[in-house]
């Protein structure tokens, strides 16, 4: 008998938290703390939000993360969380992560570690902590690379990972790899989908792995990660929709500079989209996405922060303008790409509360939810703006 040992991770989560529950009083070192931020954003002619263009109020962020050391080599870790971004992602709470860290190899020229549970997605530059507003660059990322209605299944896995450093004299050099799976909600089937799909959709594995590089006496980083995903829809008997698998492969190259004020990060990646099925049973299509962002911060004092990014994003390498499609879809251009200008500041009243603002310039709606289906009627305008204000407590 053939058993997916991914179909064993719920019982093993309950098991980690029965097992922390019991430890806990006897662990000599518990951290915690948490986090809440609420503002206010408001978009032009898009459903990025929500359908209509008023100030709103979808975008609050509260979270509790902990972190317990069990043994000096094992340590427990979680978050959890409850978000409220409109049409971004789905609303309401959900665990971030839950895993339990092996530091299995320690020596001073090697680091290594197991993660064993709901893992942390630590491939890009901001994936590990994009889920907490301080420790973000902007408050909405650039959305190449960092696509909100794929928020949830980027930030975390049901599974395992490993995460190996090692230093020599040619620098540091860290080395990421997980497999796993995520769960698949019905709001985040329709954000993926579209409103009016119905059905369920399985996220059947999600393989990553990553190598960064930072030479020796340096202050520059590089890096590769690689993405290998299958995806599965199973229609409803009555749904004019037809079953279908969708696997998702993406190559991104990242750099990042870092001095005590200035700090430039850049992500490239292609992604690979095939679509067995759906449209009719003998549908198949491959795509090539690509996309980027170069991102900019400064701190002219220990209290002010800078940042300012261009966003570049087209959904076929082959249809950059979107004619084709709109030639045989009747879907507009404007769909296939884009392109986002955007600048802001956070200033620090205290170490623990903060307030953030930016704009963001944006032409093509091509990184708006639904990723499949798009939604033509509340996304009537190829230009427009988003504005936004986040007040940031952390305790």
């Amino acid at each position: 008998m053939n058993v997916n040992p991914l179909r064993l991770l719920p019982t093993l989560q309950a098991f980690i938290l029965f097992f922390a529950s019991t430890l806990m009083v006897q662990a000599a070192e518990i951290h915690w703390q948490g986090f809440v931020a609420q503002g206010l954003i408001q978009t032009s002619d898009d459903s990025f939000v929500a359908f209509d263009d008023d100030i709103s109020t979808n975008l609050t962020e509260l979270g509790i993360n902990s972190s317990i050391r069990l043994a000096p080599a094992w340590r427990l870790a979680g978050q959890v969380m409850y978000l409220d971004g409109g049409n971004r992602y789905p609303q309401g709470a959900r665990l971030d992560y839950l895993f339990v860290d092996w530091n299995f190899q320690s020596s001073l020229d090697w680091q290594a570690n197991l993660y064993l549970g709901r893992i942390k997605n630590q491939h890009w530059l901001y994936s590990a902590t994009r889920d907490v507003p301080f420790t973000r660059p902007s408050i909405v990322l650039p959305q190449s690379v960092y696509f909100d209605a794929f928020r949830d299944i980027a930030v975390n896995s049901d599974g395992l990972a490993i995460q190996s450093r090692h230093s020599n004299r040619y620098g540091d050099f860290t080395f990421n790899w997980s497999y796993g799976t995520s769960p698949i909600s019905k709001q985040q089937h329709k954000l993926l989908l579209g409103g009016n799909v119905k059905g369920s959709t399985k996220l059947d594995f999600d393989h990553k792995a990553s190598l960064y590089w930072q030479p020796s006496l340096s202050r520059l980083t590089f890096g590769v990660s690689l993405l290998d995903s299958e995806f599965h829809f199973n229609r409803e008997p009555t749904e004019v929709f037809r079953d279908a698998n969708f696997q998702v492969q993406r190559v991104m190259l990242s750099m990042r500079y870092q001095q005590e004020l200035w700090d430039l990060a850049l992500e490239i990646q292609q992604e690979r989209l095939q679509i067995d099925g759906f449209f009719a049973p003998e549908f198949s299509q491959a795509q090539f996405a690509q996309g980027g962002y170069l991102l900019m911060q400064y701190r002219p004092s220990s209290r002010w922060r800078l940042f300012g990014f261009v966003d570049y994003s087209v959904n076929n390498k082959d249809d950059r303008q979107g004619k084709s499609a709109e030639a045989s879809t009747q879907v507009p251009d404007y769909f296939a790409y884009q392109h986002t200008v955007a600048s802001g500041f956070n200033y620090e009243f205290t170490p623990t509360l903060s307030l953030s603002a930016e704009v963001h310039w944006v032409k093509g709606v091509g990184r708006l939810s639904p990723a499949i289906l798009p939604d033509i009627a509340n996304n009537p305008a190829e230009y427009w703006q988003l504005y936004t204000l986040q007040l940031m407590y952390r305790f």
